[in-house]
C-alpha cells in the first residue's frame, strides 16, 4: 500500500476512535463495553486495554467503598439532602460529571479530600473523599475512560495517586473532628474484624501502582519514590 494511503487510513481509523470514546461508558459506572464490534480497537495497542481494565477496577472499588462509608456513617448522606443512600451513591458515580460539587466549593482532587479530614467540616464528608479519590484518580489518567495509540499516562502521577490513598487511609484511622470523633467509620475491631475496607482500598493502591510500573516501562522513564511518615504525611500533587 503507498504511504500516502496507509496514512489516511490510519488518521480515518483515528477520527473513528475519537467518535467511538464519546460514546464510550464512563470508568464510574462500574460498566465493561458492550461485547459488539468497536472500530477503536483497531487503533488500541495491549496496554492501552490494560489501562481500561484497570480503570474500570478501580472505580469499582471506589464505589463499593463509598456505599460502604454511607452504610457506616448514614449521617453524612443526610448533609447533602438526598432522599437515600443510593440517590446519594448515584450522585457520585451514575452519569458524566467532573466531581465538583457546591457543598465543596467545586474543589476536586486532594482539594476535595482535605476537607474530607478537616477538624471543622460540617459538609457530607463521604462526598468529600469519593469525589476526592475519584476526580484524583481520572486527573491521573488525564480524565479519560477510554486509550488509544497516540495517548500517553505519567507515572508519576499514577504513583503519586497510590501514596495519596495510602494517606487517606491512615488518615481514616486517626483524622478525628472537633467533639474528637473520628471523622468517618470504617473497619470494625470487634465482635469480629470488618477488614472490607481496608482491602478495597488496597486493590485501588495495587492497580494504580501497576498501572505506574507499566507506563514508566513502556517510556523507559523512572517514577521518582516517596518516603513519608505517615503521621506527618502531606498529599502529593497529581495535576
Amino acid at each position: 500500500m503507498p504511504s500516502s494511503l496507509l496514512h489516511k487510513s490510519v488518521a480515518s481509523l483515528i477520527s473513528l476512535s475519537l467518535l467511538t470514546a464519546c460514546a464510550s461508558p464512563n470508568p464510574q459506572s462500574g460498566k465493561a463495553s458492550a461485547s459488539t464490534f468497536d472500530p477503536g480497537q483497531l487503533v488500541k495497542s495491549d496496554i492501552d486495554r490494560v489501562i481500561e481494565a484497570h480503570q474500570r477496577e478501580i472505580f469499582t472499588s471506589l464505589r463499593v467503598l463509598s456505599e460502604k462509608f454511607y452504610r457506616r456513617n448514614p449521617r453524612e448522606w443526610k448533609k447533602s439532602g438526598q432522599p437515600s443512600l443510593v440517590a446519594a451513591l448515584g450522585r457520585i458515580y451514575d452519569g458524566r460529571n467532573d466531581w465538583r460539587y457546591a457543598e465543596l466549593d467545586n474543589k476536586r482532587g486532594t482539594d476535595a479530600l482535605h476537607l474530607a479530614f478537616k477538624e471543622d467540616f460540617h459538609g457530607d464528608r463521604v462526598l468529600a473523599l469519593s469525589a476526592g479519590l475519584a476526580s484524583m484518580v481520572m486527573t491521573a489518567f488525564n480524565d479519560k475512560s477510554e486509550f488509544f495509540l497516540l495517548d500517553s499516562l505519567d507515572a508519576q502521577k499514577l504513583y503519586n495517586s497510590a501514596r495519596n490513598v495510602e494517606i487517606a487511609v491512615w488518615k481514616l484511622s486517626n483524622a478525628r473532628d472537633i467533639e474528637g470523633n473520628l471523622v468517618l467509620l470504617s473497619n470494625e475491631s470487634s465482635p469480629l474484624p470488618d477488614l472490607s475496607f481496608e482491602r478495597e482500598f488496597g486493590k485501588i493502591i495495587g492497580q494504580l501502582d501497576l498501572l505506574s510500573k507499566i507506563v514508566a516501562d513502556k517510556q523507559n522513564r523512572l517514577v521518582v519514590s516517596v518516603v513519608q511518615s505517615m503521621a506527618t504525611a502531606v498529599f502529593l500533587p497529581v495535576k
